[in-house]
């Protein structure tokens, strides 16, 4: 069902389709690409299996209409504080006690910034970007590796990091230092960018994504 959270950001809410109870509530960030029927369906498959209410929220609002080259070049003025209340008011509408974060790519960037709220308890980053990439400096945005560490100074670091090896987003030094910082790192060998959400993109991975989408699930169950 789609809705307008209180931030006004347009998102997706799906609830278990058997109509059972949520067990825990899941925000889910996509790739730049956003909002679409793909990650729609990545909600509805979470929800059936695990019980839980999924809310997807879109990343551009007022910008659904850009191409891919648009949203690069835009990317520089988003806003970290923004992102966090569109996280905080996705979490608040499900009213569930526990409330964890995924994301994608730039998706994954939102979802180990969303620790800066006690509002999540764990969250789950596929080849997000640890600090902002050069091209997307200059604005509202700030490295994701100080939140994950202000947050493990707390004790109460539950985060589960996905990249691949091959990753000219998610560096090698930048993989070792959100390691270093208490986060949980699974290394995919050869892996590139963007390899685990779209079986049509070029680079897709089927067998790592699905192992990647286990660890992923269990993780955020626990």
């Amino acid at each position: 069902m789609r809705i307008i959270l209180s931030t006004g950001t347009p998102a997706e809410l799906v609830k278990p389709l058997d109509g059972r109870p949520s067990t825990r509530g899941l925000v889910l960030w996509p790739d730049i690409f956003g909002l679409r029927p793909l990650f729609v369906q990545h909600a509805q498959r979470l929800a059936n299996d695990h019980g839980w209410t999924v809310v997807v929220v879109e990343p551009y609002p007022g910008n659904e209409s850009m191409t891919i080259a648009e949203r690069q070049e835009f990317a520089k003025e988003l806003n970290d504080d923004a992102k966090l209340a569109d996280t905080v008011a996705a979490a608040e509408l499900m009213e569930l006690a526990q409330v964890g974060v995924l994301g994608f790519c730039q998706g994954g960037m939102w979802a180990m910034k969303a620790l800066a709220s006690q509002r999540i308890n764990r969250a789950v980053a596929f080849y997000g970007m640890v600090r902002v990439p050069p091209q997307w400096q200059g604005g509202g945005l700030g490295d994701a590796i100080d939140v994950v560490t202000a947050r493990a100074a707390d004790g109460d670091l539950s985060l589960l990091c996905i990249f691949g090896t091959d990753d000219p987003w998610c560096p090698a030094e930048e993989i070792a230092e959100i390691e270093a910082a208490g986060a949980t790192v699974k290394r995919y060998e050869g892996a590139g960018h963007g390899w685990a959400q779209d079986p049509d993109r070029e680079g897709y991975l089927p067998v790592e994504a699905a192992d990647a989408w286990a660890r992923a699930e269990q993780f955020l169950g626990g």
